[in-house]
């Protein structure tokens, strides 16, 4: 009776224990694949990001640059003798750097460093490389930038309304936080030449270049 018994119990633990494998394998490959497509959503999601924030900075670039007629009007371009930064900080009107952005409007010195660091920050972060570098170098700027329109302003110096919206957060802050997540993300190797600039020696030495 034992002997013909045991033929009938070992073929429905088999098939139990398969049938179990198999859904747990099957689970387990379903979620490996939510995972994943997760992870690529959030990838192109961090390098669409990445690429518009890039081009921010790259067409400001280009329109203080050529005078492309947006914010800088036709003609007015730094090629064509203006100032990239007169008519900005000459118009700051709060705040406690007020006579200071003043004295630098227009001076060459700005110009440069001003224009440079548009142009540096946005082909790097377009480009996904030295992310790092271009998140210290952007959020200096925008903090800068802050200052010169001080939004905790109600008013001007001059006693007008401020028009500020918000104490504290403006585009400036966002910018600079935006800099700062993309770069802690590794933002560059998603439709971007991350993976090869961190290969290249000097990078690989210098963590601080990533």
């Amino acid at each position: 009776m034992a002997v013909h018994e045991h033929p009938h119990r070992d073929p429905g633990f088999h098939l139990s224990a398969a049938f179990r494998w198999n859904r747990s394998g099957s689970g387990s490959r379903s979620a490996a694949s939510t995972r994943l497509g997760l992870h690529t959503a959030q990838a192109y999601a961090l390098a669409s990001l990445r690429i518009l924030t890039g081009f921010v900075f790259l067409w400001a670039f280009l329109d203080k640059t050529f005078g492309l007629g947006y914010a800088t009007a036709s003609g007015k371009g730094w090629i064509d003798g203006g100032s990239p930064t007169k008519g900005f900080l000459s118009s700051v009107a709060a705040g406690p750097t007020e006579s200071t952005f003043h004295s630098w409007a227009g001076d060459p010195w700005a110009d440069w460093l001003f224009m440079l660091g548009l142009l540096g920050i946005g082909v790097a972060v377009m480009a996904g490389v030295a992310l790092r570098p271009a998140a210290v170098a952007g959020t200096a700027m925008m903090a800068l930038m802050w200052l010169a329109e001080w939004p905790p302003a109600k008013h001007q110096s001059n006693g007008a309304p401020s028009m500020s919206t918000n104490p504290f957060t403006d585009y400036h802050v966002i910018y600079a936080l935006t800099l700062i997540a993309l770069a802690a993300a590794g933002a560059g190797a998603t439709w971007g030449l991350g993976r090869p600039w961190a290969r290249l020696p000097i990078v690989r030495d210098h963590l601080w270049l990533h």
